[in-house]
């Protein structure tokens, strides 16, 4: 009972919770490099997620960005077609790569 009374207490206070002044959230630009592909990318992939999620994983290897693209198919259920994930592939490794396969 004292468990649900404290989980109900810290709940409620967060309501409360106030902030001085005006909240600004940065605005980040991020730079994409438009190429042979981007068609695919701007099609399965940002349909889902922004941009800075690819930049965000830093220059990655061909295999790296076949298993991302891979399981977003597998997993997340993307309707991404074989044809396109290897354009998809294609176009992260070109842009977003690090020259490796492995």
């Amino acid at each position: 009972m004292k468990k649900l009374l404290l989980i109900a207490i810290l709940f409620v206070g967060s309501l409360f919770a106030q902030v001085k002044g005006d909240v600004e959230v940065p605005y980040i630009s991020y730079q994409i490099k438009m190429g042979k592909g981007f068609d695919a990318v701007q099609a399965n992939c940002l349909m889902c997620h922004s941009f800075g999620y690819i930049i965000n994983q830093g220059p990655q290897s061909r295999d790296f960005w076949a298993k991302k693209t891979e399981k977003m198919v597998t997993h997340f259920k993307a309707p991404i077609t074989k044809e396109d994930a290897e354009i998809v592939t294609d176009y992260l490794f070109k842009y977003y790569g690090n020259g490796k396969i492995k």
